[in-house]
């Protein structure tokens, strides 16, 4: 036998020994879960249309649930290209009625971490006939700095969009109208400055 399992093998038995565990880390995800009171093809059709981001994330989308299709979100249609959103993000996987997943960014703002892309995971599962459980996974993140900024960002926002989901099918569909008035405002502020 070598020295080193003599001596390894001696520890052992003579209860020195701490085996050495390989590092292990869990990814950092950001995770939300609701349940909302409409049938899964209802809330599927929410996530993968235009028409359904429209009735509760954003008052601009164009989505196209296919492999490589767009995945268009624009908070604010107002802004520049580039600006408006989640632009020019792609649908990753679809399975219909269970599970769609796309590319994300960091919002305008948060310029450093925006030139990167995370991954979200949407996952549906009916609870009766009348109720689905919705889970929410957003991955892919760096550490430290404006990652950790965002990481923060959209651990609230998911919520809020969960939220408003909900309230989707609970109240009807969200009306922008009142929000593209504000940003319609602040556009036109901005513009105003610009000229003085």
């Amino acid at each position: 036998m070598k020295i080193a399992t003599l001596l390894t093998l001696a520890a052992v038995c003579a209860g020195n020994f701490v085996p050495v565990q390989a590092a292990s880390t869990e990814e950092r995800r950001v995770f939300k879960e609701v349940v909302v009171k409409a049938p899964v093809a209802a809330v599927w059709k929410a996530w993968s249309t235009s028409d359904g981001i429209v009735s509760f994330f954003a008052p601009e989308a164009v989505v196209d649930a296919r492999p490589d299709g767009p995945f268009h979100i624009h908070m604010n249609p107002y802004g520049a290209p580039g600006l408006k959103g989640a632009d020019d993000m792609r649908v990753m996987g679809v399975q219909e009625n269970r599970m769609l997943s796309f590319s994300w960014n960091a919002p305008p703002h948060l310029a450093e971490a925006r030139k990167q892309r995370t991954f979200v995971i949407v996952r549906l599962e009916p609870v009766g006939d009348a109720e689905t459980r919705v889970r929410l996974t957003h991955i892919g993140w760096g550490d430290g700095g404006q990652w950790d900024q965002t990481h923060a960002y959209f651990d609230r926002a998911w919520g809020n969009v969960l939220a408003n989901l909900q309230k989707r099918f609970a109240e009807g569909p969200v009306d922008w109208t009142p929000w593209l008035a504000r940003l319609r405002a602040m556009q036109e502020e901005e513009a105003r400055k610009k000229v003085q």
